[in-house]
């Protein structure tokens, strides 16, 4: 039987006001933390249809558990709501604001963590060169995984796990190939359904494990600036699936393969700009 990571009557646990942040305070904590809660995004009707569509879903299981399963590429399937949510109009704008471009949808994946599930082992979703799990796409520089919740996050339900500022370390401890089973500065996070857990890729983060009765469902949308594309190429959608999708969902399936940069870039450019108000220091007390 695989060990579980650890259980959660010991663990921190985040005591946040989520909704009492305003926009700077929420980039603050992202930026600054590496993670962020939204409470309450979803609408009771569209998670009403979200839940009855993943369900339909077929569900493979991971190597390490018949309990944790998932099923990737949700926006090709017959799942109307779920594709909706993807260009979600309060998320869009958010990550519009923090990221200051163009945004390109990289994945959209469901997650099933049935009761056994022994927890996922702490991890970054970040790998700069590639790797086996993720492939070379997990190479580009700055994406964020925007994890909704469809059903409450209890200490006993998989709730999701994090090491605060675990992104910042310069320390080979954070070597974003590392995996830890549990860390003494784990912070265990609970919401309500319908809440999003925002994740920049590299915080080092997993879940505990599912103790409960009922399954955890989970769905995860990444998305990365239209800049930063991944370090070489790599396979892209196909168009006529694209073509297919929602009008206001298509603009976030650019090619995969975007990477909007100057390599050319000479040390003194001509009209360079003199205000960046995306790294102003005083942009979290706005």
């Amino acid at each position: 039987m695989t060990e579980p990571t650890n259980t959660t009557t010991e663990a921190i646990t985040a005591s946040t006001d989520w909704a009492s942040l305003n926009a700077s305070d929420q980039i603050r904590h992202l930026e600054l933390e590496g993670y962020l809660v939204i409470p309450d995004l979803i609408p009771p009707n569209q998670m009403s249809q979200v839940r009855e569509e993943l369900d339909r879903l077929p569900t493979t299981a991971v190597d390490y558990s018949e309990n944790q399963r998932g099923c990737s590429d949700v926006q090709w399937t017959d799942s109307p709501a779920c594709i909706d949510l993807i260009a979600l109009p309060a998320m869009v704008d958010f990550l519009t604001t923090l990221l200051g471009d163009e945004l390109i949808c990289t994945s959209c994946g469901y997650s099933l963590s049935q009761p056994g599930h022994p927890g996922i082992a702490i991890h970054t979703d970040a790998q700069p060169y590639g790797s086996k799990i993720f492939g070379t796409q997990a190479s580009s520089p700055c994406l964020v995984r925007v994890l909704y919740y469809l059903d409450d996050l209890t200490p006993e339900r998989s709730p999701f796990k994090v090491i605060p500022r675990s992104h910042l370390s310069l320390h080979a401890d954070a070597n974003p190939y590392h995996r830890y089973l549990r860390h003494p500065e784990e912070v265990m996070v609970t919401c309500r359904a319908g809440s999003a857990v925002i994740i920049n890729q590299t915080v080092f983060h997993g879940n505990y494990p599912n103790v409960s009765e009922s399954d955890r469902r989970m769905l995860a949308i990444a998305y990365r600036p239209a800049w930063s594309g991944p370090i070489v190429e790599v396979p892209d959608r196909d168009s006529e699936q694209v073509a297919q999708l929602p009008e206001r969902v298509r603009p976030l399936f650019q090619s995969l393969n975007t990477r909007r940069i100057d390599f050319d870039v000479p040390n003194r450019p001509a009209n360079m700009k003199t205000e960046a108000p995306g790294i102003n220091p005083s942009r979290w007390s706005l």
